[in-house]
């Protein structure tokens, strides 16, 4: 596909991909972001080290909105932005990540900045992207996939992440080999719930919202998805598949948001931009145990990870 440059891409200082980089295509296209986004905290989630990081830490509970809005910045940025503001942020993410330490409740011990959990997170947010792009934006083939991988390993390591995937292969082989650690949690279940509840998308698109956090989870791994016991309850219609594929492949018109990383090289400042939540009946039907009574111990969060 010819790239067209943007008058971003030519004022800007050289950032850390090459505007010619598959990840510059897939980090634009906003289907892509959104379900691929969703399939990677799912998969987040099924790791308890990383669910209670992510769920005792953060302020997604109480205003998801806002923390999708600056993890979405956070990854404008680091892909867009030039390599010293991406960098001045992702130093600022990880001295936050510093202070995130814990016990999961089965008394497993964690901190964000372990590198084996970034690498999870990482592995988890590349596969989410690639996969909602390959599915309902255009087919990409084995080399198109490497490459993706392959671009993403210096972000890693910049986040503090260590022996991430570059290829395809190696990343099956990294969530082979982390499968036996993951679990089924109530947490997965008011995740989907909260995103069910909130308004995210435009009101154009809002019909569509349910539909492409469906599509999230049709694109899990078939034995993850069994392991977080996401049933047919929630399989993705073809109809359905179609309209998320329609919405994917003319989204990719849509030019690089300029104004969404100018917005991000002000991470963590107050006058950071956020949304107004607006609450909504969910249509989703709760299963599983209680909710895990667990207190969120950090107010605010860059929202940000590898």
């Amino acid at each position: 596909m010819e790239h067209r440059k943007t008058k971003m891409e030519s004022r800007r200082d050289a950032a850390l991909l090459s505007p010619d980089s598959l990840s510059w295509q897939v980090f634009k296209n906003p289907v892509a972001m959104f379900v691929g986004g969703i399939t990677a905290v799912l998969l987040e989630l099924a790791e308890p080290r990383v669910r209670s990081g992510v769920w005792d830490h953060t302020s997604f509970r109480r205003d998801p909105l806002r923390r999708m809005q600056r993890t979405g910045t956070a990854a404008m940025v680091t892909v867009y932005g030039s390599r010293p503001e991406a960098e001045k942020m992702i130093a600022a993410i990880r001295r936050m990540h510093d202070n995130v330490t814990g016990t999961t409740p089965s008394g497993q011990a964690y901190r964000a900045n372990d590198p084996e959990l970034l690498a999870w997170v990482h592995m988890t947010a590349s596969f989410g992207f690639i996969e909602a792009y390959a599915r309902f934006v255009r087919p990409l083939d084995d080399r198109d996939r490497d490459r993706f991988y392959a671009e993403g390993t210096e972000i890693a390591a910049l986040y503090g992440a260590t022996g991430v995937p570059a290829t395809e292969a190696e990343l099956r082989e990294r969530f082979d080999a982390m499968f036996p650690s993951l679990e089924a949690s109530p947490i997965v279940l008011e995740f989907l719930d909260i995103l069910d509840r909130t308004r995210i998308l435009p009101r154009p698109f809002r019909g569509l919202q349910r539909t492409m956090i469906r599509a999230s989870i049709d694109i899990l791994p078939r034995n993850v998805r069994e392991r977080l016991e996401l049933g047919e309850d929630w399989n993705l219609k073809r109809r359905e598949g179609r309209w998320v594929g329609w919405l994917g492949r003319h989204s990719e018109r849509f030019p690089i948001p300029e104004k969404t990383v100018r917005r991000g090289l002000s991470m963590g400042d107050a006058s950071n931009p956020s949304g107004t939540l607006r609450p909504r009946r969910s249509g989703f039907r709760r299963r599983g145990g209680d909710q895990d009574p667990r207190v969120e111990k950090t107010e605010e969060d860059p929202g940000g990870g590898p």
